[in-house]
């Protein structure tokens, strides 16, 4: 039996808290607007769904459990997390543009949007020891029942990060559609840079097998 109760505010919890895919999903609806942030989630999503995946066939807990798997995954994600922060530091050191309106992302498509929200979820050990440790803790069941209801749990959790997700890229675009400056656009990218630098740093040091 799966324990609604206690899953439903423990998921809303921890999709709320802000982290690199949700930051990333606001930085993208400031830029781009709202179409490309949700193809970026749905990068967010597809990663999710791999993760979630190796939870219900059992290999999550090894994963969670092998100090090489972490810290490899760990180390890709600081040196992702390092790369799109030091873009963002380029792109606010520029001249700033004539137009601070939302630009979309232009001949390079939806395509980069989701492949960084895609990479930066995937190579979180953080999410990976979440799944491992958190789905399995409101389910009853053993053997082939308790992969179902990690797999129920895992497309609920899924929906709840799709809707919190909206509310982020909902803000975004209520920032880029004011017309702010490009000065002010400027200054996004300069915190945005400074942010994804700083989750790196904290991934970095942050003994993900403790």
């Amino acid at each position: 039996m799966i324990d609604w109760v206690g899953f439903i505010p423990a998921a809303i919890l921890v999709s709320l808290i802000p982290g690199a895919n949700q930051l990333l999903g606001l930085s993208n609806a400031v830029r781009h607007g709202t179409t490309y942030a949700l193809a970026g989630i749905a990068g967010r999503l597809s990663a999710f769904v791999v993760l979630i995946g190796l939870v219900v066939v059992g290999l999550g807990a090894l994963l969670a459990t092998s100090a090489t798997a972490l810290a490899l995954i760990k180390w890709v994600g600081v040196a992702y997390l390092t790369w799109i922060g030091i873009s963002c530091l380029r792109r606010a050191w520029r001249a700033p543009i004539a137009s601070a309106a939302p630009a979309a992302a232009g001949r390079q498509g939806l395509r980069p949007l989701v492949v960084n929200e895609f990479v930066v979820a995937l190579s979180n050990p953080k999410a990976m020891l979440l799944f491992a440790a958190l789905l399995p803790q409101f389910t009853s069941a053993s053997g082939t029942a308790a992969g179902t209801q990690i797999a129920l749990l895992g497309a609920t959790y899924l929906a709840i990060e799709l809707i919190v997700g909206f509310g982020y890229i909902a803000v975004g675009s209520g920032i880029g559609a004011t017309a702010i400056s490009a000065g002010t656009l400027r200054k996004i990218d300069l915190g945005s840079g400074v942010c994804f630098l700083s989750l790196a740093g904290l991934l970095a040091v942050d003994d993900v097998t403790a």
